[in-house]
């Protein structure tokens, strides 16, 4: 089956055929559709992790008066766009909210699945996609646009902290562990993460934010660990910021209480 991953496209509601001439609109894709104003996922990455389907929000505007059997649909693909590789296992779309019945102009909500336990969902499906729009017209056509739209999918990362001894006297040392871990879409497990560079960061008791104080790599299994001096009270935690193929996390926070 390769890397299609597609359980059903289910709509809403009946396609809306506009009457009238059947044009190509105005700055139409070549088959007398156009597509814009797409958004998926509110433009950030799709982090994802080794159990549970994950539901993706899209939206996007189709331009047509021709007749279409369902959907439209957005979708992410690599490779080539008539033969190309997707990741979703079901997407569902919107009835059309009509802009502009004149000039055939529809907006769409739509909801992507993708579930990471799919038998051709694995690791090497995280990083840069290109996202596609299609509909399916009558009489067995299609009209498939490339939307020039870069979307990032992501292994979940996982971050712990502990923060030792508590309390802790002023000035006295404070010994910060903690362990990075990444969705293995292979094996379904989170593992150890190593080689990671992980900030520390320190919130003082009464601020709203957190500052970085240091940073320290993983260790073969993920494992982090630093000392600091104690300046005062407040609360720790680990922040990875992510890269092409995982996604950031902090930890929840350690308080420390000084005396």
């Amino acid at each position: 089956m390769g890397k299609t991953m597609w359980r059903a496209v289910v709509a809403g509601g009946a396609a809306i055929v506009f009457t009238g001439a059947v044009a190509v609109p105005a700055g139409a894709a070549e088959g007398g559709v156009s597509f814009s104003r797409v958004a998926v996922n509110g433009g950030k990455p799709i982090v994802i992790g080794v159990k549970g389907e994950v539901e993706v929000r899209a939206v996007f505007r189709m331009t047509t008066k021709l007749k279409y059997d369902f959907g439209p649909t957005v979708f992410p693909y690599r490779g080539k766009l008539d033969n190309a590789d997707t990741v979703h296992s079901a997407v569902i779309t919107s009835d059309c909210e009509v802009v502009d019945k004149a000039k055939g102009i529809c907006d769409f909500e739509e909801w992507l699945y993708i579930d990471p336990q799919h038998p051709d969902f694995g690791n090497e499906d995280a990083g840069t996609w290109k996202t596609a729009a299609r509909v399916s017209l009558a009489g067995d056509a299609h009209d498939t646009d490339d939307e020039n739209l870069p979307l990032r999918i992501q292994r979940a990362t996982r971050v712990t902290v502990n923060a030792s001894p508590e309390p802790v006297t002023q000035g006295k040392t404070i010994t910060v562990t903690g362990r990075i871990t990444r969705a293995n879409w292979d094996t379904h497990t989170y593992q150890g993460y190593a080689g990671r560079t992980v900030s520390l960061q320190f919130k003082a008791a009464g601020s709203s934010s957190y500052a970085t104080v240091t940073k320290a790599k993983s260790s073969s299994t993920g494992a982090l660990r630093t000392t600091v001096k104690a300046t005062g009270p407040g609360t720790w935690r680990w922040t990875y910021y992510g890269n092409s193929t995982s996604g950031a996390k902090s930890s929840a926070g350690d308080h420390v209480a000084v005396r």
